[in-house]
């Protein structure tokens, strides 16, 4: 059973946007951040109430922008989703999860060193260029349910 219900199109938005966010960290970065998008499908709390689906969190506006800069600034978010991709994709819809991302619902590539907290939430790791952040367990407890 897939961590979250997904459709074909799905598999390429979430293709898609680890390409564009992570290319440069390998399958391995690209990974994370399929987990944050699939994270942020199942939680309900924080900012994330409302997200049902892929599409729901690949397009979620906060603040007026789109929550993924590749979105706002097209790059490679726009391009066609590949078949290594679209493999990756299809292993973090339906299983694949692994520290520092595993629970994480944010990430960012610094400046500097990771903070030890962003918007209040604890760091969790970091892999290459991008610092992952989890919630708190006692105002986020539905991103940790299975596992």
């Amino acid at each position: 059973m897939p961590r979250v219900k997904y459709t074909n199109n799905d598999v390429n938005l979430v293709a898609r946007m680890m390409r564009a966010e992570a290319v440069g960290e390998g399958k391995q970065g690209m990974l994370y951040v399929g987990n944050v998008i699939v994270n942020r499908a199942k939680a309900d709390c924080l900012d994330f109430k409302d997200l049902r689906t892929i599409s729901d969190v690949i397009f979620q506006v906060q603040g007026g922008n789109y929550s993924f800069e590749a979105v706002q600034k097209g790059n490679l978010f726009y391009n066609r989703a590949r078949s290594a991709e679209k493999r990756l994709a299809k292993k973090t819809l339906n299983f694949w999860r692994d520290h520092p991302a595993k629970y994480a619902l944010w990430y960012f590539n610094p400046y500097g060193p990771c903070p030890d907290t962003w918007y209040g939430q604890p760091f969790s790791g970091q892999f290459k260029k991008h610092c992952y952040y989890e919630p708190q367990a006692d105002t986020c407890a539905s991103v940790y349910v299975g596992g």
